[in-house]
């Protein structure tokens, strides 16, 4: 099994530094289905004058459908540790003149919305993360009493095809993205949350997955919360 080595953050910001202007092209690249942005932000079940955050905001791609969701008396918050990747989120920001988009440049670990938040979500971001269980539980410590956490990312096909394919990723995100395939965020959602949910896209190689805060301070145990499963239609 090829090993996979969490890189520092400086490292990291320095990598979607020189990457910001590729987002696109990876994009297609690694053919991120259509509509995948939107089907994740509907997840949160954002509505006008909620509050929401992203953590890895990058390039802003899913900052449209954010605000969109919020309307214009609500409020979105991005997080970003790549000045570069911020940039052009902030670009694309002052074009359209979004008033109610507040973008920060800083590691998610340590950053703390000034107001309680009725979503989060990552975007992409999650298994770039060397800290990510740790961004999640603070994170969930933002949100409001029933607020959702919700994750999109790539995956690797479960079964023969996921084993033959690993050494590439492994390879693959080494030496671009540094996105680590070996971990299963969305475990970690199901364990933090209840009501979890998780959706999977283009022969289950990209998924959504959310849950709902949990009431009080409890600590979740194995197998609490209900769990649905889908995979969307192609």
């Amino acid at each position: 099994m090829t090993a996979w080595v969490d890189r520092d953050r400086a490292f990291v910001a320095r990598r979607y530094d020189r990457l910001a202007w590729l987002i696109t092209f990876f994009e297609w690249l690694l053919f991120v289905p259509g509509g995948f942005r939107e089907q994740a932000v509907a997840t949160l079940g954002l509505q006008p004058g909620d509050r929401v955050l992203e953590i890895g905001c990058g390039t802003g791609r899913n900052l449209p459908y954010l605000r969109k969701a919020v309307g214009d008396t609500g409020h979105v918050y991005g997080v970003d540790l790549s000045a570069g990747m911020l940039t052009r989120a902030r670009k694309l920001s002052d074009r359209h003149q979004w008033r109610n988009v507040t973008l920060v440049h800083g590691d998610a670990g340590d950053y703390q919305a000034p107001e309680p938040l009725d979503g989060v979500l990552f975007g992409f971001s999650y298994s770039t993360m060397p800290h990510h269980h740790a961004v999640l539980l603070r994170a969930l410590a933002q949100l409001r009493p029933s607020g959702r956490v919700c994750v999109m990312d790539a995956t690797l096909p479960s079964g023969p095809w996921g084993r033959v394919i690993l050494p590439l990723s492994v390879w693959l995100m080494k030496h671009t993205l540094l996105g680590n395939p070996y971990i299963q965020p969305w475990e970690h959602v199901a364990r933090e949350t209840v009501d979890f949910q998780i959706r999977y896209f283009l022969f289950s190689s990209y998924y959504v997955c959310r849950g709902t805060k949990r009431a009080g301070t409890k600590k979740s145990g194995p197998g609490e919360g209900s769990f649905a499963q889908s995979e969307a239609a192609e």
